[in-house]
């Protein structure tokens, strides 16, 4: 993003106290969103990044996101999903482009597996829409899909996708206009001390809160070494885009919404060719660890037949379509996929906020919120799911 689309904040006039309120360092989706609900309660904010909002190397940069509330039992997810829906949509019209874009996502699944029967249940008690197709409607309505293997799919008609990168350059946008401050600063490790009154930068400047937000992704770790070095564990990641053929209108909205093969666990997603970028494909598992700063970023060889094999069994008229473009982003995986938002042991004015696990973009609103209660006191009784205290040291994913 320009110097000049979101401005460089200016500081405000020394005195006897700290300058802000509270300093976020991370200009994600999370951080981004913390900042802007703590603003909108008048609070004085300096967001800092050290590469811009939503950059190349972040886990919140990129193209795109789904947002969807099939959780299977998960469902506090489910009610963050829907939760994040309205601001999202808000976000969206304040662009001058789409933000969300309202295609639709379609999971299915090889059987009709528990997963299935509890997201039925979770969207029937928390009255959202969701419907079920089976296998003869999957072929009637999707007929360019290959449903061998699949009996039942879940629909999702007011859900759809995120544009990343302009999701989080527009929120940044409106902070500022709203009068918070933003930062292009790299924050330094703030070491063992037992208070925290500042934070110092690599240009050897401290700047001084109330209160702190680490929202730093794969960064975190980095950050605090000891607290969460073993706790959050950075993925390789790989997602592709392939070209359909010219003139081919099927895998376009609203001919194909967003999509999610469920595979027993091992899920493959993606989404219709968006904005005339291609149709994009992931597979959801867990890559290899990964350095945000020093990581290769090319696809592997490796990435690439796996989702070419894919391709020729679910989407066949894309099996050996054109790649036209490929990129290797990062996961920053809690232990079993539950989300970070939990004050620094040691320090009780800074919060740690982080371990998205891959599916955590699409909460950025309701995240932002419940952050920004946990931080002023409001919140009387904290997710225990979230606290750091829960977090393990060995991987063994639950959440999807």
């Amino acid at each position: 993003m320009a110097a000049s689309a979101v401005g460089v904040g200016r500081k405000a006039a020394a005195g006897p106290g700290p300058d802000w309120e509270t300093i976020v360092v991370g200009a994600g989706v999370f951080g981004a969103w913390t900042a802007w609900h703590l603003r909108r309660r008048g609070q004085r904010v300096l967001l800092l990044d050290a590469s811009g909002p939503a950059n190349a190397r972040a886990s919140s940069g990129g193209e795109s996101r789904m947002t969807r509330t099939i959780y299977g039992a998960d469902d506090i997810y489910t009610r963050m999903a829907w939760e994040s829906l309205e601001e999202w949509r808000w976000l969206s019209a304040r662009s001058g482009l789409p933000i969300l874009h309202a295609v639709g996502v379609l999971m299915f699944f090889g059987r009709r597996e528990p997963f299935v029967e509890q997201s039925i249940e979770a969207h029937r008690r928390l009255k959202l829409r969701l419907e079920e197709l089976g296998r003869p409607e999957l072929r009637r309505r999707y007929p360019q899909v290959s449903w061998d293997g699949v009996e039942v799919g879940l629909f999702e008609p007011e859900l759809g996708v995120l544009m990343a990168r302009r999701a989080v350059q527009t929120l940044v946008e409106e902070l500022v206009a709203a009068g918070g401050q933003y930062r292009l600063a790299a924050v330094v490790p703030p070491g063992d001390g037992a208070t925290l009154d500042g934070v110092r930068t690599s240009a050897g400047e401290t700047l001084r809160a109330e209160r702190f937000v680490f929202a730093c992704g794969p960064w975190l770790p980095k950050l605090f070494p000891s607290l969460l070095g073993a706790r959050i564990f950075p993925t390789r990641q790989e997602e592709f885009f392939i070209a359909p053929a010219s003139g081919d209108h099927r895998f376009s909205p609203p001919h194909l919404p967003g999509w999610a093969d469920f595979n027993d666990g091992d899920i493959y997603y993606g989404f219709p060719d968006l904005e005339s970028r291609g149709f994009k494909i992931a597979h959801d598992q867990h890559g290899a660890r990964f350095d945000p700063d020093t990581g290769d970023r090319q696809p592997s060889a490796e990435g690439i037949q796996d989702v070419r094999a894919y391709l020729a069994r679910r989407f066949p008229a894309l099996g050996s379509q054109p790649m036209v473009e490929s990129r290797v982003c990062q996961y920053e995986n809690s232990s079993n996929g539950d989300l970070l938002i939990d004050r620094h042991p040691r320090w009780p004015n800074a919060l740690l906020l982080g371990a998205g696990s891959g599916h955590g973009f699409k909460h950025g609103p309701a995240v932002g919120r419940y952050a920004a209660d946990l931080l002023t006191g409001r919140l009387a009784k904290p997710e225990a799911r979230f606290s750091l205290a829960s977090k393990g040291e060995a991987q063994r994913r639950e959440v999807h």
